[in-house]
């Protein structure tokens, strides 16, 4: 047994030693240097300073731990080296190792780092292994260079090489051009003509000028570029050479008081000019101070700069603001970092946490009775909170004693007193003394503080006395409301307003007026009190309301007040109406019977009133009243024919009325069925100065006419009117002598000689001139050949001596007669369409008696009997023989 444990022993330790072995390979394996890099630095580093940066991700992209083989350096996470203490360099290079781990992938990277001091410039050769320009495959297209802002130099300091593969076969010169060569910033960098090195002069600054595009050639000596032109990129590296600062010199917040902790107050921010994305810019808060010191009420984040409160203490009426000092440091808050320092005003929001309280529990007044809208009390009310904020402003309420709202209390804005007023009398015959329970409030709800006592209303006690004083006289009710029915005529009583004595309890010697300047709606009886309508009361004020002031004084001139409020309501009855309104009146002008109807009853139906409103109408028409309801409507003068429409009001026993508009139409007939329509006549047609002057001198002329005819004719035998008795133009011959048979003939009309006392007139017109006869005859006008007779009667008015049949009985013989003729004027004897022209006939030296022959000539012919007048001796017995006496 002891062998075999021997040799599983053996075999235990084999197995460790091959697998530690197995892990000091892997560690080679993978831990192999990844790059060189060499950085030219002064010969003396003080502690805190950037040596350089190196790209860690080139080497390892997740790193977890970082450590230099140097205590005296020190890297941080974006590869930035840092001395920690002061560093002489010796002529010889300093040299250190960056190891990068990756615990979870068990990888291990290092970086040598080198360190040169400034030396003098010294020549190169492209063999020296250890410059800061390793050789590349093909230098034409070297990496980017970079260069550290605020570099001390030596300069001019060599920051890249370019080289040509092509200078093997030629002379190869180098020149280059862009930003910091031959433009703005000028002379910063050259290139050497036959070497390729770039070197800068002076030291850049990164935040003015982030990076440099140069452009290089590669050219022989004769001009000719075997190369490309090749862009070349200068980073500058960031320095740490700007503090950060805040954004606000002052900030400034406010928070509620008893707020809950981790309450945010508000975000202070802060910028820095550096490169973002590097430590550099990587800032950090902290409060410095915090005024006053204790107890620390606020917090800041340490990344955001978010403020917020720590504890739940903050009370306004302890302590009303605080003053934060606040520290940002670059660097991610390390204390090589720079730092700027703000300061921050916090202050604290009042919260209605204390309630108002009044300075007694009770107080007293006084005031006299039936005083109204007076101030009897100001009660003072305190309260802790800000002055002047909802939280501080009172409200008062009576609470108990003013259940007839006799009181009423507001606020002084001002000094936050209550103010008690009276704003309905007080009698003292009901009651003396009145106890009054007052409360006050704020404007906004109590908040509830924690860890404290519940907050309960304040009130105190009000004692009014009231003073008897000797009152005037008191309407009741204060406020009478009456209606007024639209229809109501002026004096109509709508109500009765009294008012008593308080002492007595009657309204003897009681006098009553209404206010000055109130509506005129009503009236009241200084006496009586009675209350009657002073207008009537049109539609627009259906609905209306009106508050009149009546006063009421006694005796001793005490006076009361009382307001009436008046409403108008609809009025619900007609106005009366005329019934028909159109009607038709003849030549006869027979006057219109017109009636007016309603459906009221008395005092607002007939009798009634008739005017016509309209003044133009007034002046031709005229009304005759009949009876109660009904008037009689003619033309005052002639007026021509047309049709006419009157405006006729019509006014009830109450005095209301109502227009209707009464068509006439003026016809030119015998009865209202042969009228056809005619024209309207228009009633606004007025004549001008120069056209009544115009007629003026046309009655002046023609009145001159007319005196020169009867000049000229009075002295003839007066013309007697012959029966048209020439039937067929033929005599009737008869053997006896005596005065004949009478003939029944329809187309003879006897009439009675007559003797004619008034002129009518005609006038003629035709193509040579005019000419006027006395009415009834006929004249002509000829020329050359042809002929044209017109007859045109006058209407002029005569009077005829025993006539038997007048002028309307001609004109119904006539009427069916000419109806016939008009209707034959259109067809010959086939029934054919009759051309009624001018016909051409023979002159024969004079216009033959017989007229027109036209076709619709017969009955013209029938009522020119004129040429009877001038019969030769042979027929004048016959005629007088027909003319029955």
């Amino acid at each position: 047994m002891a062998p075999a444990a021997a040799r599983q022993g053996g075999s235990l330790c084999r197995t460790a030693c091959l697998q530690l072995l197995f892990g000091l390979l892997v560690l080679s394996l993978f831990c192999e240097a990844c790059k060189k890099v060499t950085f030219n630095v002064p010969s003396k580093l003080e502690a805190g300073t950037l040596v350089g940066r190196v790209n860690l991700k080139e080497c390892l992209k997740s790193t977890e731990h970082l450590s230099s083989s140097d205590p005296d350096f020190r890297i941080l996470e974006d590869g930035s080296v840092y001395t920690t203490n002061i560093i002489s360099l010796s002529s010889e290079k300093k040299t250190f190792t960056i190891l990068l781990k990756d615990i979870q992938r068990h990888e291990e990277k290092k970086i040598h780092v080198n360190l040169l001091a400034h030396q003098k410039k010294t020549p190169k050769t492209r063999h020296t292994r250890d410059t800061v320009l390793r050789r590349t495959k093909r230098r034409w297209a070297p990496l980017p260079s970079s260069m550290m802002e605020n570099s001390l130099g030596p300069f001019p300091m060599q920051i890249q090489q370019v080289q040509s593969d092509t200078a093997q076969n030629y002379v190869i010169h180098y020149s280059a051009a862009g930003p910091g060569i031959d433009q703005d910033p000028k002379g910063l960098f050259y290139i050497e003509r036959e070497t390729g090195n770039i070197f800068a002069t002076g030291p850049v600054d990164r935040e003015q000028f982030p990076s440099f595009t140069i452009i290089c050639y590669a050219t022989t000596p004769d001009g000719y570029s075997p190369e490309k032109p090749l862009p070349h990129v200068i980073k500058i590296e960031d320095d740490n050479d700007n503090a950060p600062f805040f954004t606000q010199d002052l900030f400034e917040f406010v928070v509620p008081e008893h707020c809950n902790a981790g309450t945010v107050v508000g975000k202070v921010i802060a910028q820095d000019r550096d490169e973002p994305g590097t430590l550099h810019t990587k800032l950090r808060y902290r409060i410095v101070s915090e005024q006053p010191p204790l107890p620390q009420m606020f917090s800041v984040h340490h990344e955001s700069g978010v403020i917020t409160t720590q504890k739940q203490q903050l009370d306004r009426e302890i302590i009303g603001k605080h003053v934060l000092l606040i520290e940002v440091r670059d660097m991610d808050g390390q204390s090589f970092g720079l730092c700027n320092t703000g300061t921050v005003v916090i202050n604290v929001g009042d919260i209605n946490d204390n309630a108002p309280y009044f300075g007694h529990s009770s107080y007293e007044t006084k005031v006299l009775e039936n005083r109204v809208n007076v101030e009897i009390l100001r009660i003072p009310c305190l309260d802790k909170d800000e002055p002047n904020s909802p939280a501080w402003n009172c409200r008062f309420s009576i609470v108990k004693g003013n259940e007839d709202n006799h009181f009423a209390i507001t606020t002084d804005g001002r000094t936050n007193e209550g103010v008690l007023c009276v704003v309905k009398g007080l009698d003292y015959e009901i009651t003396s003394l009145r106890i009054l329970e007052i409360a006050a409030s704020n404007e906004i709800p109590y908040a509830v503080v924690p860890y404290s006592s519940s907050l309960s209303q304040s009130s105190c006690t009000v004692r009014v006395t009231v003073l008897d004083d000797d009152e005037g006289p008191v309407f009741k009710p204060c406020l009478f409301p009456i209606t007024i029915d639209g229809c109501a005529t002026v004096g109509t009583v709508v109500g009765k307003y009294l008012a008593e004595d308080p002492e007595t309890g009657n309204s003897e010697g009681i006098r009553y007026r209404i206010a000055p300047g109130q509506s005129n709606w009503i009236t009241i009886d200084e006496n009586s009190g009675e209350l009657r309508t002073a207008k009537l009361f049109d539609k627009d004020m259906t609905g209306r309301q009106c508050n009149i002031t009546v006063f009421a004084v006694d005796q001793s001139g005490k006076t009361g007040t009382g307001t009436v409020l008046a409403t108008v309501s609809a009025c619900d009855r007609y106005y009366p109406t005329v019934t028909p309104t159109e009607f038709t009146m003849c030549r006869d002008r027979k006057p219109v019977y017109i009636t007016a109807v309603t459906s009221n009853e008395s005092p607002y139906s007939a009798p009634f009133r008739f005017d016509i409103s309209d003044r133009s109408m007034g002046s031709g028409w005229q009304t005759t009243q009949q009876d109660d309801r009904s008037i009689l409507l003619s033309p005052r003068t002639d007026i021509p024919f047309g049709i006419y429409k009157i405006p006729i009001t019509v006014r009830d026993n109450a005095g209301r009325l109502g227009t209707n508009m009464v068509t006439v139409n003026y016809c030119d007939c015998t009865t209202p069925s042969d009228c056809g329509t005619v024209r309207q006549v228009s009633p606004a047609v007025t004549l001008g100065v120069w056209a009544i002057l115009a007629m003026i001198l046309g009655s002046l002329l023609l009145l001159l006419i007319l005196i020169t005819l009867c000049g000229c004719y009075g002295t003839g035998a007066v013309s007697k009117h012959v029966p048209d008795d020439l039937a067929n133009q033929n005599l009737i011959i008869s053997n006896t002598e005596a005065p004949g048979e009478e003939v029944m003939d329809p187309h003879i009309i006897p009439l009675q000689a007559a003797t004619v006392t008034s002129c009518d007139q005609g006038v003629g017109i035709g193509t040579i001139g005019h000419e006027v006869k006395t009415g009834g005859q006929s004249f002509e006008m000829s020329k050359g050949g042809h002929q044209t007779l017109e007859s045109v009667r006058g209407y002029g008015q005569s009077t005829m001596e025993q006539g038997r049949y007048s002028y309307s009985e001609w004109q119904n013989f006539m009427h069916s007669r000419l109806g016939e003729k008009v209707y034959m004027c259109r067809q010959d004897e086939e029934n054919k369409h009759s051309e009624d022209y001018v016909l051409p006939y023979n002159y024969e030296g004079r216009g033959s008696l017989a007229g027109s022959v036209g076709c619709c000539s017969d009955q013209q012919e029938v009522e020119v009997l004129d040429f009877l007048d001038q019969l030769e001796p042979k027929f004048r017995t016959l005629a007088e023989t027909c003319v029955k006496r």
